[in-house]
């Protein structure tokens, strides 16, 4: 392989400086903006099948990352969501047959640790710059990593390209943006005269410096690789840390890919490609635990469940630990002057990747006497099978259905769909169905099951209350809108929320909504009837998360996910 063409840094900064500023003024206002167009022909005619060739070229061989830790047994096992499930490979799925290098982590730890000097060395602007770098070449890349990212999570290819490219991205730029202002907040250098009297002043040079924490490990997530794997990833590398990417056994690749390309990039500039790191695993293994109590990490983002981001709070003492983990989200329906529209909007959200997200709402709090609506009142049973109607239209088609929802990522998934489908989890108001791709017919698809429940029954209780990862959403009966509102607090405080939702035209109702959430600690959607929808947040203006309630202890992004992965030391003369 040639060697690549030196990349001053001065230039990359130069080259960089204006999105840098942009993100940093995004930041900001709060305003739409992104560096990335979203659209997939934005990128030119031929770069959709330019990213599948490129994709197809990767599978089926040693993924070769030049000059890593190496030594062990090569890791393989991905198979795609849309051919077969990852428990029935055996019978014919689509195998990546895509096989990583394997390192012990002493070798792995030894080599981020060698790296890190220089790089701690190199300031904010330098980092961020080659950060932006990496960022600029996975865009140009963005059709390859939409096949990435659809055949190791089931995302469909138009939501691959979005959440897997673009708005992954966009996720990245903004935490180099933050991480850039938290380390310029302090002034480089400072005069400090303090005036004394008759006698001569005393006067002092200080010098503040950014100083990295150490080794970042970032935890990626099956379903969200990149998106969940970017904020951390690059807050990390931007303040200073070499970061030992650790990718879930069934979303390696798109990780993988990452890591390559930051690899490219950090050699070019002038650094030890060691500063960032792949620690791909088999599945079953138990690398994540090993590494997260290692001395030379302190660092740690997690995306995943409640039981190990648990573990990892309470063992990995000697890290600063980001976790995002499990969550039960909420709507309150109390009123609309939009009918029709909400229902769309609900049915959309309920739909949306087959539920196989951290914002999908579960639960959706109806009074049991029913909603005003702008053609008058609607009862629960009325309200429960319009929207059923709604999902059963906007799924109707196959094609149609197949791009919305995505392939079931998991067996867990499937075994609670079919648990609905049982009647297990209590009265459907809609059951779900098997939907046959067009393309992809050895996929594993279901439209999501609609469960009714009561808020006064125990048994229903315990069952809506518990997170269902996956296409299955439970219509509460409640006593009233304040019980609703009552219930929405319960559930956040007791089982954490990413997001929470509300439909009402009652400004009294309003201000209770907003009460309880801010109380509680999650973000509210409110009214929502267009094509903004409550499991969607937008970098540079939404916080993912707020780190307020059980669901996760921090947010994408905001000052507090970067500050503490670096310390200022002063120095004085």
């Amino acid at each position: 392989m040639a060697a690549a063409t030196p990349l001053p840094v001065a230039e990359l900064i130069a080259r960089h400086q204006d999105t840098l500023d942009r993100a940093v003024a995004a930041a900001g206002s709060r305003d739409y903006w992104s560096p990335y167009p979203e659209f997939p022909k934005a990128y030119g005619e031929s770069a959709a099948a330019d990213g599948k060739a490129a994709f197809d070229a990767l599978l089926g061989r040693e993924f070769e990352l030049p000059g890593h830790p190496d030594g062990g047994e090569p890791v393989t096992g991905e198979a795609s969501p849309w051919g077969h499930l990852p428990a029935a490979r055996a019978g014919g799925g689509i195998e990546l047959g895509v096989s990583y290098p394997h390192a012990e982590p002493d070798a792995l730890l030894a080599a981020l640790e060698a790296a890190r000097p220089a790089w701690a060395k190199a300031g904010p602007a330098a980092r961020a710059a080659v950060c932006l770098e990496i960022l600029a070449r996975i865009n140009a890349r963005s059709h390859e990593f939409a096949q990435t990212v659809m055949h190791t999570t089931g995302q469909a290819y138009g939501m691959a390209f979005q959440a897997g490219g673009p708005h992954a991205q966009d996720r990245g730029v903004e935490a180099v943006a933050y991480a850039y202002a938290e380390q310029t907040r302090l002034p480089r250098s400072a005069q400090w005269t303090k005036p004394q009297g008759r006698r001569d002043p005393l006067v002092l040079t200080k010098e503040f410096t950014a100083v990295p924490r150490g080794t970042a490990l970032l935890i990626g997530c099956n379903t969200f690789p990149t998106w969940n794997g970017y904020p951390g990833l690059f807050a990390s590398l931007a303040t200073g840390n070499g970061v030992l990417v650790k990718p879930h056994p069934r979303a390696v690749l798109p990780l993988a890919l990452t890591v390559r390309i930051a690899r490219e990039v950090l050699a070019e500039a002038g650094f030890d490609p060691n500063l960032v790191c792949l620690a791909a695993e088999r599945e079953g293994s138990a690398i994540a635990q090993v590494l997260a109590v290692r001395p030379e990490v302190k660092l740690i983002d997690y995306t995943g469940s409640t039981g190990f981001g648990d573990w990892l709070e309470d063992n990995a003492r000697q890290a600063q630990v980001y976790t995002e983990k499990a969550g039960v989200n909420t709507v309150v329906v109390d009123s609309t002057d939009n009918y029709r529209g909400m229902l769309d909007n609900l049915a959309f959200s309920l739909s949306l990747y087959s539920g196989q997200m951290c914002t999908t709402p579960q639960n959706l709090l109806i009074p049991r006497t029913g909603i005003r609506t702008e053609d008058g009142e609607r009862s629960y049973e009325q309200v429960v099978a319009d929207l059923a109607a709604a999902v059963e239209g906007l799924l109707g088609d196959d094609a149609r259905a197949a791009a919305v929802l995505g392939a079931v990522v998991n067996p867990g998934v499937l075994q609670r769909s079919a648990a609905a489908a049982g009647g297990e989890l209590g009265e459907l108001a809609l059951a779900p169905r098997v939907v046959a791709s067009p393309e992809f017919p050895g996929a594993t698809i279901r439209t999501p099951a609609l469960v009714k429940a009561d808020a006064d029954k125990p048994d229903d209780l315990s069952r809506f209350l518990t997170e269902c990862f996956g296409p299955i959403a439970f219509a509460v009966a409640v006593e009233s809108t304040a019980a609703a509102v009552e219930l929405l607090h319960r559930t956040t405080v007791e089982h954490g929320a990413m997001t929470a939702g509300a439909y009402t035209t009652d400004p009294e109702v309003e201000t209770a909504l907003i009460d309880a959430c801010l109380d509680a600690g999650v973000s509210l959607s409110l009214n929502l009837t267009g094509g903004v929808y409550v499991n969607q947040t937008a970098a540079f203006s939404d916080l993912h998360g707020t780190g307020a309630n059980p669901a996760a202890n921090s947010a994408y992004c905001d000052a507090a996910f970067v500050a503490n992965r670096f310390r200022t030391v002063e120095i004085r003369k």
